[in-house]
């Protein structure tokens, strides 16, 4: 027992020994880091490219679908305007904005086929000065040939007074022209040069233009110029313009620069046809002080071709004629007043068409035939319609009243330039007064008459 116990003893003694012994502390157990594999990482980096190379596959062809779509749509839209580029069938030449179908022509065009129609004219003028003394002079202008055998059209202030006329064509030929015939208040002369198979121009008209069309002038400017072209635009119709014989004439308004030496030529529409007859130009400046340019005007050609034709084959102006002497009612009185306006007639020619129809003195013409009359320039414009021996109607206010009379027209006399009658001196309008004034200058002392 005693060994058992000391035994048990001993092996306390031992544990409690190698518990008073110094214990080294236990070194921290240290992992070691795991390694992923090379393959996974491998295979990840490959699901990321294609991934992103499936994705740009996708919008390159989404987008190339888009760009084909709008490649085919611009092939179209190409083709579609070649195909009207050549309906318009368009030349690249001079032409490029006009339409052959329509016939029209370029400015170039216009010029080539009318240039050699195209005449100088050089008048010589002898005038007598405020003194007595005679003065030799030239007057030079611009004309047009009509037809091929030498009929020649101008202005007439352009041969006014003059004791020889020389026709210039292409520069170089001279002809001595014969003034067949003139019409003065209208600023139209004929001439006649021996000639034959001439180059005539076309003529058009001037009733079709519109504001806005491209005309042609083709003049000699300054009498030295020849065979110039200008080009411009109608810029206005029915102007009423007062020429150097103090008469009124309806005009075609354009921006085509026409200067001295212009006067008598063609103005062209695009088609080539003679339209107008160059005649004026409104230069220099306004009262204010502002410079005038760009405003010029031309005879409408249909205004003047039964002028033209009568001249050409009578020597002077056989249309219709009226028989009395009329002015213009003052408008702005008239409106004050409540007055009509119109051709008011002063005088009657005893035995005259109008004296036939019953016309009288202080009437207000206001109507002739299907035409409204508003003044003189209009019923001298309006009476060229007609010819001698024609019946019509005219409409007059007298007395306040409207009266329509049945009218046959007679034959202008020869010794007479005008197709109506000339404005009188006397009497004049008053130009200020009561209402009672001005209805006694109109309708006469009986208001009831």
């Amino acid at each position: 027992m005693e060994n058992n116990e000391f035994n048990s003893g001993s092996f306390d003694s031992q544990e409690d020994f190698r518990s008073s012994q110094p214990v080294e502390p236990l070194s921290p157990i240290q992992t070691k880091p795991k390694k992923r594999p090379v393959f996974r990482a491998a295979v990840s980096v490959v699901l990321v490219l294609a991934l992103v190379a499936g994705g740009c596959a996708l919008t390159y062809s989404v987008i190339n679908s888009q760009w084909q779509k709008k490649a085919q749509m611009d092939a179209q839209a190409i083709s579609q305007m070649q195909k009207k580029l050549d309906s318009l069938q368009v030349t690249p030449t001079e032409n490029l904005s006009y339409s052959d179908e329509a016939g029209m022509m370029s400015p170039k065009m216009v010029y080539q086929s009318n240039a050699r129609s195209v005449v100088g004219i050089s008048a010589a003028v002898q005038t007598v000065s405020y003194a007595g003394q005679t003065r030799q002079g030239t007057s030079t202008g611009s004309g047009f040939i009509i037809t091929e055998n030498g009929y020649v059209v101008t202005n007439y202030h352009v041969i006014e007074g003059a004791t020889s006329v020389t026709v210039v064509i292409d520069n170089d030929e001279e002809y001595e022209a014969e003034v067949v015939g003139f019409d003065a208040l209208n600023d139209v002369a004929v001439l006649k040069i021996d000639g034959k198979d001439l180059p005539a121009v076309t003529l058009g008209s001037s009733d079709e233009l519109s504001i806005g069309d491209m005309v042609v002038a083709i003049g000699n400017p300054l009498g030295s110029l020849t065979a110039t072209l200008t080009v411009g635009y109608v810029s206005g119709k029915d102007r009423q313009v007062s020429t150097d014989s103090k008469t009124v004439i309806n005009m075609i308004q354009t921006d085509a620069a026409i200067n001295s030496g212009n006067s008598g030529g063609p103005l062209f529409n695009m088609r080539g046809e003679v339209v107008g007859i160059t005649s004026a130009k409104y230069s220099g400046t306004t009262s204010s002080g502002a410079s005038i340019e760009g405003i010029s005007f031309a005879i409408p050609i249909d205004d003047v071709m039964g002028i033209i034709g009568d001249l050409r084959d009578f020597g002077y102006v056989t249309g219709a004629y009226l028989g009395v002497t009329v002015q213009d009612t003052d408008a702005s009185a008239a409106a004050l007043y409540g007055l009509p306006t119109g051709a008011y007639v002063v005088s009657v020619v005893d035995g005259g068409s109008a004296d036939r129809a019953g016309v009288q003195p202080k009437d207000i013409i206001i109507g002739l035939g299907e035409y409204e009359v508003s003044n003189r320039t209009e019923l001298t414009r309006f009476l060229r319609k007609f010819k001698a021996g024609d019946t019509t109607t005219i409409t007059v206010i007298r007395s306040g009243e409207r009266v329509t009379m049945d009218i046959t027209l007679d034959e202008k006399p020869k010794d007479l330039n005008s197709s109506a009658a000339i404005t009188p001196t006397e009497p004049s309008m008053p130009q200020d007064g009561s209402f009672d004034e001005w209805y006694k200058y109109f309708f006469g002392e009986n208001k009831n008459s």
